[in-house]
């Protein structure tokens, strides 16, 4: 019997001293100009997800992190949740970081805003949030 898998990617989610959330403005399809956490792809047989959270907040935001920085939020599995097709995201929240704040890779801007008033998210971005709040809470 041969499986179907799903693709797997890492977000990530930086909050400041600021009570602010970093967001990626996309520049790519799908939802290419709305603001998303950042994260992105696992090089298949390459990365960990853990790695690849690592590799793509640098890659889309300048911003330098380690493995032992990144917290488990979560893991979003909803094969509806990406109109791409069936995605599993391990959604990390990451507890130290350094670097400039620059947008490259395939984020047109990547900006700070208050966790309070966030603008519409990409893919299911506002539900890992609304997580992150409760987490935030029970801590």
């Amino acid at each position: 019997m041969k499986y179907k898998n799903p693709c797997v990617t890492a977000d990530l989610i930086i909050e400041n001293n600021n009570n602010e959330i970093l967001l990626i403005l996309r520049g790519k399809e799908p939802f290419k100009g709305m603001y998303a956490l950042p994260g992105g792809h696992l090089n298949y047989g390459l990365e960990t997800v853990e790695s690849a959270g690592v590799r793509e907040l640098k890659e889309e935001t300048g911003l330098i992190s380690k493995i032992g920085d990144l917290e488990i939020l979560g893991v979003y599995s909803n094969p509806n949740r990406d109109p791409r097709g069936h995605y599993v995201t391990v959604a990390y929240i990451v507890k130290k970081y350094s670097g400039i704040l620059e947008a490259a890779d395939d984020a047109d801007d990547a900006v700070f805003f208050s966790i309070d008033n966030l603008p519409p998210l990409a893919f299911d971005h506002k539900n890992i949030i609304g997580d992150y709040k409760k987490w935030k809470i029970r801590k």
